[in-house]
């Protein structure tokens, strides 16, 4: 649960002092929201700001509303993209919001946002003193070095070492430390390993563990929701109906925007996807898999099992086939002799690998309840193609040329010839099945309690709890910026 006692005053008053030192105002949960409510002085000055700039005002750029510009953009609206029948071979309303234009190019940095900063305006973490560690297969650890960066705490990111260059190429550059584990997606043991080995170091350290950090979930219900809520009062038409939201767990952060949206939507359902080479929670199997930043083996302490209606797996071949068809010119090229719009076809790099992994996922769920032309499902490009060049040039090397033969091979197999097979609707114990999974990392190494895992199933308000903490928090943030004294100072961010 989200602890928001007050821990320490002097290590408070040394987080604000360094606050002030740096000219680090912390923007609040409903300025996320809603960024009318940001000073407009902060506006002014974020125009002479790029989108992943070093730079503390950037915090204000941790929402869904950011111009989709590189550099001095404002704030609009929700940045989504509606996948046409040509290429969803669906007449269902498939939309994805997109996290290409928060700083760094992936919404994690809003979940780390989430976790972090609770910590800061409490006096629990002691940006002078300690580090803070970002375990993830990541975009997570990417945001959270990020955002350790802009807070003037240091970082220590944790990830795979199979994840793509591109990750750590950009990581060198912004994080205190960074630390490769053995294998991929899938290895997500080896992180938390890791974790207890930096615990029992002696080195002054705060895990913040997206895999059972509330403040990952908080985020996601308080910010990601209601910018979905915004999405669907603007696409919907007369006679539509929101049907569900569909999205790749991996830290089952973004999955609590459902907990939200089925409060909105009584009859929506929660659709929860993960790769066919590593069925945790459709088999409560393992194995290894290519859709990165999604990894498994577990299940998520922050996932409201409870409420997840279905699970969907994705063979990653069709992802990466995907991906090459995506992004090689012999398939767009094919892409467009399908009747693809090319107005379509120039925002595909919008999609990074669960981008896909995450729009295949909704098509099987929009075939599974034969959904028609005016039922609306959700999703989330939660990163675009700017961390996955190599990867194309990896598969292209393992693979050799990408002709248009496998263009239509890709086409007609992968996105047309989507099918419903490995999909499972849960009832009451298959959902409670797939909880039970939880004890085995959770409580048997993890360090959590048999009562804690009994009321995450039979306490309706262990969940409800946490959703209503964002009032605190931001009470605690506003509290936290009166003292540093530069919203009121013309020196101020």
């Amino acid at each position: 649960m989200i602890d928001l006692t007050i821990h320490s005053e002097d290590v408070l008053e040394r987080a604000v002092e360094r606050a002030r030192e740096r000219n680090i105002i912390i923007p609040t949960f409903s300025q996320m929201v809603n960024p009318e409510l940001i000073p407009q002085r902060i506006k002014r000055q974020l125009r002479d700001v790029g989108l992943w700039d070093l730079n503390p005002l950037n915090l204000f750029r941790i929402t869904w509303h950011n111009e989709p510009v590189e550099r001095g953009g404002g704030f609009g609206g929700v940045n989504y993209l509606e996948i046409p029948p040509a290429i969803s071979g669906v007449d269902a309303r498939i939309v994805l919001l997109l996290g290409k234009y928060f700083p760094t190019g992936a919404h994690k940095v809003g979940a780390a946002f989430g976790c972090l900063v609770p910590r800061l305006v409490t006096g629990q973490f002691d940006p002078t003193t300690q580090k803070a560690v970002w375990p993830s297969t990541g975009n997570y650890c990417r945001g959270g070095a990020y955002d350790s960066h802009l807070l003037a705490c240091e970082s220590i990111a944790i990830l795979p070492e199979g994840m793509s260059r591109e990750r750590f190429e950009w990581l060198a550059n912004v994080a205190g430390e960074t630390i490769k584990t053995a294998g991929s997606e899938s290895n997500v043991k080896e992180i938390f390993d890791k974790c207890w080995e930096l615990r029992r170091s002696g080195e002054d350290v705060v895990i913040f563990n997206q895999f059972d950090e509330f403040g990952n979930y908080l985020w996601h219900y308080a910010v990601t929701a209601p910018a979905m809520v915004e999405v669907l009062d603007e696409i919907m038409r007369p006679g539509d109906q929101y049907r569900g939201l569909v999205v790749t767990t991996g830290s089952a952060g973004t999955i609590a925007a459902g907990d939200y949206l089925k409060q909105q939507y009584p009859t929506s359902k929660i659709a929860a996807s993960e790769a066919l080479q590593c069925p945790t929670l459709l088999l409560n199997g393992f194995g290894a898999h290519r859709i990165e930043g999604i990894g498994d083996k577990h299940v998520p302490w922050v996932h409201n099992v409870k409420n997840t209606d279905m699970v969907i797996a994705i063979d990653d071949n069709a992802t990466m086939g995907l991906l090459r068809l995506f992004n090689e010119p012999a398939g767009q090229e094919y892409l467009a002799s399908q009747g693809v719009p090319a107005s379509f076809i120039e925002q595909l790099p919008l999609l990074g690998i669960s981008g896909i992994a995450n729009m295949l996922s909704a098509v099987k769920f929009a075939k599974f309840y034969e959904l028609g032309g005016n039922d609306v499902v959700l999703s989330v490009a939660t990163d675009s193609m700017e961390m996955y060049e190599s990867r194309v040039r990896e598969l292209r090397e393992e693979q050799g040329e990408f002709t248009t033969l496998d263009a239509a091979g890709a086409y007609h197999r992968y996105l047309l010839g989507t099918t419903i097979d490995y999909v499972e609707e849960l009832g009451y114990y298959e959902r409670k099945r797939i909880h039970n999974l939880k004890y085995y990392t959770w409580v048997e190494q993890q360090g959590k309690t048999y009562d804690e895992i009994q009321a995450q199933w039979y306490d309706d308000d262990y969940w409800t709890s946490n959703q209503g903490a964002v009032g605190e928090i931001d009470a605690l943030i506003e509290q936290f910026n009166e003292r540093t004294g530069l919203l009121s100072s013309n020196n101020g961010a």
